[in-house]
Parts: C-alpha cells; structure tokens; sequence
C-alpha cells in the first residue's frame, strides 16, 4: 500500500451522512431549522446582553460569551453539513479541513473552560454574596475570558498541528460529517501512539482542571443551599445552579467521549450521534436552559423587542 504525505492531498471527502435522497431532504431542513433557532436565540441574547446596562454585570458578561462561542460552534460545521446535503458536495480541501478543525477544538476547548469560569462565578456569587462585587469584578472577568479565550486557541494549535503532521494511506474519506481528531488519526497509516498520548494528555489535563474547579463549586454552592433558612432562597439559587450543571454535565459528558479516549474505540456511528449533541443540540439549548428561564434577562428581551416595533 502506498502512503501518502498528508501535504500532497488537496481535498477530503465527508462520508458522514446519508447518500439517500429522502434522508438527505428531510436532515437538511431539520438540521436548516435548528441552524437558523440557535443563531436567533444566541444572537437575541448577545443583542439584550450588550444594549441593555442592567445586564452589565459579569454574570451576563460571561453569558454573552457564552453565546457568542454557541453562534460560532455550529456555524464551523452546519453550513458544510447543509452544503453537502443538499449539493451532495462531500468535498472539502485540505485548506479547509485543517482549519474547520482548528476552530472547532478552539471554540470546544474554550466553552469548557468558560463553563468552569461560569462555576465559579455562581460559586462566589451564592457562598460569599457580601464579597461579590469586589471578589468579581469587571477587571477580572475581562482577564479570565481573555486567558480562557487564548488557552483554547493555543490547545487548538497544538491538537491541530499533530493531527495535520500525519502520514496517510490511500484513503481520504472521513467518517464523520465535519473534520475531527478521531477519525483524522483513523486515517493514519503509521502508528499514531505518541500523537495519541500527547492529545489525551493535553486534553485530559485540560478538561479534569475545568471539571474539578466546577465539582468543587458545586459541592460548596450545595453545603451553602441546604444551609439556607428561606426555601425560596433555595429555590431560586437551585434554579439558577441546575440551568448551569445541566450545560455542564451535557457539553462536558459528550466531549469526553469523543476526545479523551484512545482511537482504538473509535466508532463513527457512535461518534456522529455524540458530535451533534455537543456541536449542535447544546448551542441550541443553552439559550433556554440559562437566558429565557432568567427572569432580567426575559425583561431585557421584551424591552429589545419593543424598542424594534415600527
């Protein structure tokens, strides 16, 4: 078999959806319409976020970037997706490929950090409500997205620069409807070992400190809500803290199983099933499950909404 330098492909091929035409119709407008509902919610949210000075507070703050990195997620791989459902264009160059791929790890890995950031914000926000104002201020909230936004680039650049560093066979075909690390590692045709165990590092370190900063926010905002004398106080920081550990427990529980785990338990069916919950279906829920269940935010959207009546 001849092995190929990744450098001399120009294109791959996304193999990742069904060539059944009936299939394809009724999964682009599926697909289409949740496209189009997550960029109205995310894009509302940023919209009331930055018009309205009641919401300048760096929960919002961090809320709005939260946003904004579930406008991007989708938007890196929806549109090729539609593309080839509807064109039947499986094609993507090497160019785009390595860039899809970049982006997409850059925008997972900096949501993972940001959700820890979110932990901790509710964490001092409901055990030290007095220290609040001073504890998290604007100053620090603009360092801590800064710092997590240039963490996710520089963990995209390495992840990408292994993966694009590959040695390929004959085949050029994904398995997957968006370039990913699994099935690009899949593809190798030498022993992916080293590259492996450098990405499982990286990634493991980088998503247990997340996880363990929002475990332990958790524990203590827990002990601090059972602590509480008043039950509607206990019901409203309840509320607020099971909007977050339900993106918690569904973005993080998913990019796990795609990225930290070995590419001997590869499976693409598996895997296109558990992208899209993260990829897709989370961008489309966060919306819900924080902005519209907040009860500044809704008044904010209804004042947005009115100020555009003609």
């Amino acid at each position: 078999m001849q092995r190929i330098n990744l450098s001399t492909i120009s294109e791959f091929v996304l193999v990742g959806l069904s060539d059944a035409s009936e299939v394809r119709h009724l999964l682009f407008v599926l697909f289409l319409i949740i496209y189009l509902v997550t960029m109205a919610g995310n894009i509302t949210i940023l919209v009331a976020i930055s018009t309205d000075t009641r919401l300048h507070k760096p929960m919002y703050f961090f809320l709005g970037n939260l946003s904004l990195l579930d406008i991007l997620c989708p938007t890196i791989t929806v549109p090729k997706m539609l593309e080839a459902l509807v064109l039947e264009n499986k094609v993507i160059s090497f160019t785009g490929c390595m860039l899809q791929l970049f982006f997409l790890i850059d925008i997972v890995g900096t949501e993972i950090l940001f959700l820890a950031v979110m932990a901790y914000d509710r964490y001092v926000a409901i055990c030290h409500p007095l220290q609040y104002l001073s504890t998290v201020s604007m100053k620090l909230c603009a360092r801590l997205a800064l710092g997590t936004w240039l963490m996710g680039f520089f963990n995209s650049l390495l992840h990408t620069s292994l993966v694009f560093t590959l040695f390929f066979c004959d085949s050029n075909n994904i398995e997957q409807y968006y370039c990913d690390i699994p099935p690009m590692l899949a593809l190798s045709c030498l022993p992916t070992y080293s590259r492996e165990l450098v990405i499982l590092t990286v990634a493991g370190v980088l998503g247990s400190s997340a996880f363990v900063v929002t475990l332990i926010s958790y524990i203590y905002i827990l002990l601090t809500i059972l602590r509480m004398n008043s039950a509607e106080s206990r019901h409203k920081a309840f509320s607020t803290c099971c909007s977050h550990l339900t993106v918690v427990c569904l973005f993080y529980g998913t990019t796990i199983c795609t990225y930290v785990r070995p590419s001997s338990t590869y499976s693409p069916n598996w895997d296109r099933i558990v992208s899209m919950l993260y990829g897709i279906l989370t961008p489309l829920l966060n919306p819900i499950i924080y902005s519209l269940r907040n009860k500044e935010v809704k008044c904010a959207l209804r004042r947005v909404i009115r100020q555009e009546r003609p």
